[in-house]
């Protein structure tokens, strides 16, 4: 043993107190709910859903090459940029899928819940349909209709007489054929050039 005094403690691992460490926490959970005063934390308000007030760009880089080198910034890299989430996205279904998916959304400040419509507000999107319905059956008239018939009637007949025309013409074409191959036998020759007959 050492010299000195024969009863030291030889226990040379730390000893926690229990008590104090208690009281600590106590202390922290009371100071906790003092900044709250009592009351349970608001959760974040997030505006409803609504449509997108501009058109996704998806054609604009289509079919072009682009150097990419280590400096070029994130945005210009290969594939489609999302501005809001800060991220590259790199074909144009995922990139969708991103930008109408949840991340996305509560990026935008907005939660994933529709606002729920009225009937007067589904009253009014069917008055609004029936008119445009109404709109086009209007626009469709009869005699232009008339009209677009006889040109169509037109067109048939001409394309028919056109097939007649070429018909006679092959038929003229085949007897000069005949008549020339009599011609031929007549002079004692098998045939002008081809032994192929043309019809």
């Amino acid at each position: 043993m050492a010299s000195g005094s024969g009863t030291k403690n030889l226990d040379f691992r730390r000893k926690w107190d229990k008590d104090e460490y208690e009281k600590l926490a106590e202390k922290r959970l009371t100071e906790e709910r003092e900044k709250k005063d009592g009351k349970p934390l608001q959760p974040v308000k997030r505006e409803l859903l609504r449509h997108r007030d501009y058109k996704v760009d998806l054609e604009s880089k289509l079919g072009k090459t682009i150097v990419i080198t280590k400096t070029t910034p994130q945005s210009e890299m290969g594939g489609y940029y999302c501005n809001v989430c800060d991220c590259v996205v790199k074909d144009s279904i995922n990139f969708l899928d991103h930008i109408n998916g949840k991340k996305h959304q509560r990026n935008l400040g907005m939660s994933m819940r529709v606002e729920r419509s009225t009937l007067d507000q589904v009253k009014k999107r069917f008055e609004v349909n029936k008119k445009k319905m109404e709109e086009k059956q209007k626009d469709y008239d009869f005699e232009e209709r008339m009209k677009e018939l006889r040109e169509e009637e037109e067109k048939a007949k001409a394309y028919k007489k056109e097939k007649q025309r070429e018909k006679k013409r092959r038929a003229e074409e085949d007897l000069t054929f005949e008549e020339d191959d009599e011609m031929a036998a007549v002079m004692g020759f098998s045939g002008f050039g081809s032994t192929k007959k043309s019809h």
